[in-house]
């Protein structure tokens, strides 16, 4: 299966995508939340690979199957926090990664930008988020 990039970034009040260098042409689309913007990802690219066909264009096989799975990459600290915002809380956060609640909300706001370690503590924060709720059991 193949992987296509879908790169995130949040611009003013909306999330912004476009699709990664193994999909022909440029696929670029907007949604107000990460969720629509994951839908929006997969209507466009259907909407752009009709377009290719009809035209006649080289379109891979794989694209015209629909043999891929997106793989988001968020382009800055704002635009993660934001895109999980409706599911985890900056306190959650907070207590995971150990950064400050406060300088969560800088970041998500884009008041401040964090440094390399900061983005990494992020990251590994909401993993540990993940794991913790996949271990969830009930008998």
């Amino acid at each position: 299966m193949e992987k296509i990039i879908v790169n995130v970034a949040w611009c003013d009040k909306n999330f912004g995508g476009s699709l990664g260098s193994n999909v022909p042409g440029a696929v670029v689309f907007t949604a107000p939340t990460f969720e629509a913007l994951q839908k929006e990802a997969k209507d466009s690219l259907e909407f752009h690979v009709e377009g290719l066909v009809e035209n006649g264009e080289d379109v891979p096989e794989w694209l015209k199957n629909g043999d891929y799975e997106f793989v988001y990459n968020y382009q800055d600290a704002t635009t993660l926090l934001k895109a999980y915002s409706p599911y985890v809380s900056l306190a959650a956060i907070s207590r995971a990664s150990g950064i400050n609640q406060s300088l969560l909300s800088h970041y998500v706001n884009g008041l401040k930008k964090p440094r390399e370690q900061q983005r990494k503590r992020i990251v590994d924060g909401l993993h540990k988020i993940g794991s913790d709720l996949q271990s969830v059991m009930c008998v």
